[in-house]
């Protein structure tokens, strides 16, 4: 039914996907959330998931109805005729996530719900970000990158000018243009992030924690991506500054940022292990 019924904003949403590279990552994010349903139903905790012995029809019903008021708001642009195209995708997407979570409450109830809740919620992230939005988010990227690569010029010694997303050297003038923000980069990190902490961790503030620190991470990487190519490009060759690091190294810096969240997985999953042999401890007569 969903298909169906949401048929045309799923097509548009594809294509922007392959499109795109700030929407590349909707691609992964139904197989991912049902491999995570999938592992978590499986091998999961037994005592975290809990299903209800009867389905949530009312709350079920409530949400099912709430995602086609929505849809047939979009279609029909009621109250909706000042928004753009982008805003009214938005909307008719993020009505066909809460119409798959309705489906869910409906069928299996809300203690399932309350289970699955991160790969659920994780759906959402197949909404489209309109268009206002996402250039608020690469503005933030760039002037964020342009920072971290001009703290790391000083740290290095080297006599650096920032302007907003200029940055003067000596030797060169850099701009971190749309284009060098990492936009497709960070919503990856961001992607992997969260697909990490629900395998690997149970409580949802470490979960959180792990999660939040992908978003300084996303500035971080970019940063020493543009103070890494600048140096290679003044002090080795100039090729660098236009070579396949700066095309194509997104890769390089994206592992390393994916290695920093391992690491801060590593000490999270430690503490969480700690725990239950305090307890035990603790309780030991």
């Amino acid at each position: 039914m969903s298909i169906l019924f949401w048929r045309h904003p799923l097509a548009i949403t594809l294509a922007l996907a392959l499109a795109n590279d700030a929407y590349t990552h909707i691609l992964l994010i139904f197989p991912l959330s049902a491999a995570l349903i999938y592992i978590g139903s499986k091998y999961g905790d037994s005592q975290a998931l809990r299903t209800d012995e009867r389905p949530s029809f009312q709350s079920g019903v409530v949400l099912l109805s709430l995602a086609l008021a929505l849809l047939l708001g979009v279609h029909a642009r009621w109250g909706m005729g000042f928004a753009s195209s982008g805003v009214r995708l938005s909307l008719g997407m993020f009505a066909l996530v809460i119409w798959w979570i309705g489906s869910v409450v409906f069928c299996f109830g809300l203690r399932t719900l309350r289970s699955f809740a991160l790969p659920l919620c994780f759906l959402f992230l197949l909404v489209p970000v309109p268009d206002v939005v996402l250039n608020a988010l690469v503005r933030w990227l760039q002037y964020g990158s342009a920072w971290t690569a001009a703290s790391l010029f000083r740290a290095a010694g080297e006599p650096v000018q920032r302007s907003g997303i200029f940055i003067s050297l000596a030797k060169l003038n850099i701009e971190v243009a749309e284009e060098c923000s990492s936009i497709r980069s960070s919503c990856l990190l961001a992607v992997i992030t969260i697909v990490l902490a629900q395998l690997f961790l149970r409580s949802w503030w470490r979960k959180a924690l792990l999660i939040a620190a992908a978003i300084p991470l996303s500035v971080a990487k970019n940063g020493l991506r543009i103070f890494t190519i600048a140096e290679l490009g003044t002090r080795i060759d100039p090729g660098f500054l236009n070579g396949k690091l700066h095309h194509d190294g997104g890769i390089v810096f994206l592992g390393i940022a994916v290695a920093a969240v391992a690491a801060f997985l590593w000490i999270l999953r430690r503490t969480e292990l700690r725990m239950p042999m305090q307890h035990s401890v603790a309780s030991t007569p």
